[in-house]
């Protein structure tokens, strides 16, 4: 990501501006040919490999996804005994209030200097897209978009992790449709062996039934859905947790393998098995289910049927660990696997949010 992302942005700077350089592929180096300054594109995910470095400037991106070990590392790093002028510097999104928080912004140290970007002060990409905060409005939740567009300091890790829902406004009666598919996504946990049936109608989500079975097994979670499903022929799309494709049950094979060998024998079901390669971060989930069921245009796109209670137990219990980003899943063991298999729904279904700035990389 650094060399094709990062590396490409700057060199083509670097034509724009007329300053000639030459790259060293093999070592992620450019070296500048007026002034002979030499340039490192590193990683800080081992900022330890830096130590034998001497730096008159450096620069990170994302430094919210950056350890503050990392940030002292090259601090003290500060060192070439050719440069007339040391310093370096630092790009973020609030990501809370985390130690960047605390070191530039809340405690700031002696010699540090916080520029705070404002809302719509990016006239570039406003240029180029004029209604691009609103676009952001439609996919994130209001406490999100605050944090990720507005760039505002919030405490998005503590208390309530669905805080956007309100039984009130989102608990319903809603029956399933006949001409539409069914939507089943699993959480693969033995005690309780727990799973979620929703259908998509345009662009609103229903959750319309669970499946919570005690001491359970994959082959008895199917028969259940036979039991209640059997009947329905407008298809049957599943989704879950990416490591059913390789954890293993009492029957001897992937779980998501014995779904597949369990809809080729009920062709009538037409049944199809959609499932990443990997899950997406908590954080993202957790988002993404936040947004649906309200956004920062106070638009709400996920509802529940009355009957499903324990996916309104989720909705309404499942909080953070204190002082923690952690979500709790020791406090009751029946918490988090429907609102997690959800989440695992949704984010194949209608894709992951939009970004601003924030990317999964750390950059010197």
């Amino acid at each position: 990501m650094l060399r094709d992302s990062t590396l490409v942005s700057f060199l083509r700077l670097c034509d724009e501006l007329d300053s000639p350089y030459s790259v060293n592929k093999s070592t992620n180096t450019v070296t500048m040919k007026w002034g002979g300054s030499r340039i490192l594109f590193r990683s800080l995910d081992a900022y330890e490999r830096l130590r034998g470095t001497n730096l008159a400037w450096f620069g990170v991106d994302e430094l919210t996804y950056v350890k503050e070990e990392a940030w002292l590392r090259l601090e003290a790093r500060l060192r070439d005994p050719d440069a007339t002028d040391l310093c370096g510097f630092g790009v973020w999104t609030p990501k809370g209030f985390d130690w960047v928080a605390r070191r530039f912004r809340e405690e700031p140290i002696q010699g540090y200097e916080l520029i705070e970007a404002r809302p719509f002060e990016n006239r570039h990409i406003l240029k180029r897209t004029p209604d691009f905060y609103e676009r952001l409005k439609a996919s994130y939740d209001e406490n999100f978009y605050q944090q990720e567009a507005l760039g505002k300091y919030l405490n998005l890790q503590a208390g309530r992790v669905y805080y956007t829902f309100e039984r009130k406004e989102h608990v319903g009666e809603h029956a399933v449709d006949p001409a539409e598919p069914l939507l089943w996504s699993w959480d693969f946990n033995i005690n309780p062996m727990s799973s979620v049936i929703c259908q998509r109608i345009r662009d609103v989500v229903y959750v319309l039934d669970e499946i919570v079975l005690q001491t359970s097994s994959t082959p008895e979670v199917c028969a259940e859905f036979v039991e209640r499903y059997g009947e329905h022929r407008a298809g049957v799309k599943v989704y879950g947790d990416a490591s059913g494709s390789h954890s293993s049950t009492v029957t001897g094979t992937s779980d998501y393998q014995y779904i597949r060998k369990f809809f080729a024998g009920r062709r009538s079901l037409k049944g199809v098995v959609r499932v990443a390669a990997s899950n997406p971060s908590v954080r993202d989930r957790i988002n993404l289910v936040n947004a649906r069921l309200k956004n920062a245009n106070g638009e709400r796109r996920l509802f529940v049927d009355r009957g499903c209670r324990q996916m309104v137990k989720d909705f309404e219990e499942v909080c953070y660990k204190p002082d923690s980003g952690q979500v709790d899943k020791d406090r009751d063991s029946k918490r988090t696997h429907l609102s997690d298999a959800l989440g695992y729904l949704l984010w194949q279904e209608i894709g992951g949010l939009g970004r601003v700035g924030e990317r999964a990389r750390r950059v010197v």
